[in-house]
């Protein structure tokens, strides 16, 4: 095989998050009292985009993201609502919605038994948790790091050095990062000097940096990238 320890994002790679966010979203609103959620979405998301891109920078401690969306979001609008309690929400929302993608479950299946499989989530803890928890990811991913419980987040070589600590070592010639962002997960990879492999469903145009050793469009593909067969 190319590979044998494969580093796993899990938002928008393996879990189907858009979901998840759409359904917590409309939590949120209900809290707030706002009868048509969908009129806010794209403000929100841009609030949430920019909040993102601080913590991948190293500016912003992502468990600050949870209050500070909303926050942002209220005062833009002037709403009369509480943020903690539209985070809270929000939390829950994130936390019980959303399912991995068809195929997954297959694909891990048939990873699992011939290499080593780490999931490394930029996200808040009692998020992550909870999906992990529901999803029953552990049976996958006994070593998982999350950017909320170890204080750095991707694309910082240092959250992935926490996975090689917990692994006893990490040949890096034989470890491949995948993932959906160019900004966190390829970077990443390439920070830590591993190869990567961009989930890419949508054919996005492909940047010019990082660097991206493998690019496909449909989670069965990566089979053949690590090579199983």
């Amino acid at each position: 095989m190319r590979y044998s320890t494969l580093l796993f994002d899990l938002d928008h790679t393996l879990l189907d998050s858009f979901a998840s966010e759409q359904a917590a979203f409309r939590a949120a609103m209900a809290v707030a009292g706002v009868a048509d959620p969908h009129r806010y979405i794209t403000a929100y998301e841009e609030i949430n985009h920019e909040l993102w891109s601080a913590v991948e920078r190293g500016e912003m401690h992502v468990d600050d993201v949870r209050v500070t969306r909303f926050e942002r979001f209220v005062a833009q609008f002037d709403l009369a609502a509480d943020p903690v309690e539209m985070a809270d929400a929000f939390v829950a929302g994130l936390g019980n919605n959303g399912e991995l993608f068809p195929g997954v479950a297959e694909v891990l299946d048939a990873l699992r038994r011939r290499t080593t499989m780490v999931l490394v989530t930029n996200g808040i803890s009692e998020v992550q948790r909870m999906r992990v928890d529901r999803l029953d990811l552990a049976r996958y991913f006994p070593t998982i790091a999350i950017s909320g419980e170890l204080d750095v987040a991707k694309p910082d070589a240092r959250i992935f050095e926490w996975v090689a600590d917990q692994l006893g070592g990490m040949e890096k010639s034989t470890a491949l990062m995948i993932g959906d962002s160019t900004t966190s997960d390829m970077q990443g990879g390439a920070n830590f000097g591993i190869d990567n492999a961009w989930y890419n469903p949508f054919h996005k145009p492909r940047p010019q940096s990082p660097e991206i050793t493998h690019e496909f469009h449909a989670l069965d593909e990566l089979l053949g990238i690590v090579g199983v067969d």
